[in-house]
């Protein structure tokens, strides 16, 4: 039945109901670690500060051979393992451990873990600051706001917001962060449906950051919540899009429970930024056409040419300043910053598909823990660490493995290569903060964001 109207309309049985509500919720219940299958065995990558795994002192490295009475060796399915760790909080769950050659067994109580909306934030010098958010969830304000008022305790005169990759998730938090940089009652979004009034959301407070300079960065994957808050701050000229134009999901979606306990979430209205665009991009070619675009989209894209579809087609906006915006289908960048073509290279490619790459930058940091611990922050391990001379052909032998053959040529892919593992080492050791730290250093957008602001 709700096929045969939008795709965002959906009917969500119960059995997978309370999955996909926790990204909404900003949690889950489980045991608080990150884990990988390598070798058909289950290794902890990460374990969350103050989690039932924490507590119970699980580490980095170890690998779990027993839940209960079902044992992980040979495990190949990464949900089979969730189902098993995952459960109501307080219920007690039983680990067999191995840490180098000893084994042990750790009683846990399953507990609440927190799914974080900013995967990071840090100071790139001495007055620019930098968040990402990953969602928007009901935890997603409230993390900002922590995020910001600590940069602004550093010294914080500037700041990139990073909604790269960023689906979206609850209006009303993206409203409140864009609050936060807006001031004098002005508009900030409104939504429209063929059945539903005009409303609209309005500043309703005094911001934390409505001086300093603001710059976005988005690309195909930045949607919805992400559009408005970024088509608020463009369309009232304060910040500065920069990437690629975002998805175009600017449609309203309400959620109904069903007696059953199923629900159905249905599109109820669209998304209009201040001056009245519509985020939403065209359904006309039908639903197949929609789903290739964005593909479609970064195929046809050159280094030197904007992506124009949205010039061509959208209608003309100007703001106060007299920048000419556009809409319907996204929010164009101010600046536009293709793909990186390194991600079309076939051989790097299979290292991620396979996992190959964060399974090979697992490995190195087991080998050289000792090493690597005398790194005391992300900021030290960015501007110190650099792999071995010989790690190329240590990555050769390891990717025998997975009957993968690497063959990267170009150069611009082998740097590419060599500050990703860097980036998913740092992550093991400092979390996602020092994973951004590392890739940022060598992103064309976040460049392209400092110097804007500058």
């Amino acid at each position: 039945m709700v096929s045969s109207l939008d795709q965002y309309t959906v009917y969500i049985p119960i059995s997978s109901l309370k999955e996909i509500n926790e990204d909404l919720e900003g949690h889950f219940e489980g045991i608080g670690v990150e884990f990988n299958i390598i070798k058909d065995s289950v290794h902890i990558l990460a374990v969350i500060p103050n989690g039932p795994a924490f507590n119970a002192g699980l580490k980095i490295g170890d690998r779990i051979l027993a839940v209960n009475d079902s044992s992980a060796i040979g495990i190949k399915d990464t949900e089979q393992f969730k189902k098993w760790v995952k459960g109501p909080s307080g219920t007690e769950v039983t680990l067999k451990i191995q840490r180098d050659k000893n084994i042990m067994i750790k009683k846990l109580a399953r507990g609440t873990i927190p799914l974080k909306s900013v995967d990071a934030s840090y100071m790139i010098d001495a007055r620019t600051g930098y968040i990402r958010l990953n969602r928007f969830s009901v935890t997603t304000y409230e993390e900002f706001m922590k995020a910001l008022e600590s940069l602004k305790s550093q010294g914080m005169r500037s700041i990139i917001l990073d909604l790269r990759d960023n689906g979206g998730g609850i209006l009303e938090e993206a409203v409140d962060i864009a609050d936060e940089f807006i001031g004098d009652n002005k508009l900030i979004v409104y939504t429209q449906g063929k059945n539903n009034p005009r409303k609209e959301y309005i500043c309703k407070r005094p911001g934390l950051f409505e001086e300093g300079k603001v710059a976005i960065l988005m690309n195909e994957g930045s949607a919805s919540a992400s559009e408005v808050l970024a088509g608020a701050l463009q369309d009232l000229d304060r910040a500065t899009i920069i990437g690629r134009r975002s998805f175009g999901k600017g449609l309203v979606q309400e959620q109904y429970t069903l007696s059953d306990g199923s629900a159905l979430r249905l599109t109820t209205a669209r998304y209009y930024t201040p001056l009245g665009r519509s985020i939403q991009k065209s359904y006309e070619n039908g639903s197949d056409e929609y789903n290739m675009e964005i593909v479609n989209r970064l195929h046809n894209q050159t280094q030197e040419a904007k992506d124009t579809a949205a010039i061509q087609h959208g209608k003309k906006y100007k703001t106060a300043s007299g920048k000419l915006l556009y809409g319907g289908g996204g929010i164009t960048p101010d600046y536009f910053i293709a793909i990186d073509s390194a991600l079309f290279d076939t051989s790097l490619n299979r290292l991620y598909a396979k996992n190959t790459l964060s399974n090979f930058a697992y490995n190195f940091y087991m080998t050289n823990k000792t090493v690597l611990g005398n790194y005391k922050n992300s900021t030290d391990f960015n501007t110190q660490f650099a792999l071995p001379q010989n790690y190329m052909s240590l990555l050769m032998d390891f990717v025998k493995k997975d009957d993968i053959i690497l063959a990267i040529k170009k150069e611009h892919s082998k740097q590419f290569l060599n500050n990703r593992i860097k980036a998913m080492i740092a992550r093991i050791l400092f979390g996602e903060t020092g994973y951004f730290q590392v890739v940022n250093g060598v992103d064309p957008s976040l460049k392209k964001g400092l110097e804007s602001i500058q």
